[in-house]
């Protein structure tokens, strides 16, 4: 396995490539965004819906670290990235959910996600369930 690579990192790692500027990708739809926001110095927002249209605008010479709520729409983007001659990226898991737990910089209504995940299919301990994140939720879209 010498060719294995990084797919994800933490949040914690991902905290300190926010402080060297690294580029965060967010992939929430804009609604999500608008309660609760990453306040980082470089991140651009694609939500998935618009991903596999516009993935192709974000630079391949820079590294990313992409983001959603729970890590399940990031890693998604991030395979699809992968897979389409991106070298740099990395998918943060745990997502929102942890940067928010643990007291990362934002912008926003932090409760907006905390009551957003009570008792669901998001909480922090579910979100690493891929078959829950692909599970629709009551609105059609799928949970994390």
């Amino acid at each position: 396995m010498s060719n294995a690579r990084t797919l994800e990192i933490g949040v914690d790692a991902a905290l300190e490539k926010a402080r060297q500027g690294v580029l965060f990708v967010d992939v929430r739809e804009r609604d999500e965004i608008a309660q609760l926001a990453f306040d980082v110095r470089d991140i651009v927002v694609m939500p998935l819906s618009e991903f596999e249209q516009r993935y192709a605008e974000l630079p391949q010479d820079r590294e990313m670290v992409m983001v959603c709520k729970g890590g399940g729409r990031s890693l998604k983007a991030t395979r699809h990235l992968l897979a389409n001659g991106y070298r740099e990226v990395v998918n943060m898991d745990g997502g929102m959910i942890q940067w928010a737990q643990r007291g990362y910089p934002t912008r926003g209504h932090v409760e907006a996600v905390e009551k957003s995940n009570a008792g669901s299919c998001c909480s922090t301990q579910a979100s690493a369930n891929d078959a829950c994140c692909d599970a629709p939720r009551s609105n059609g879209q799928s949970c994390c």
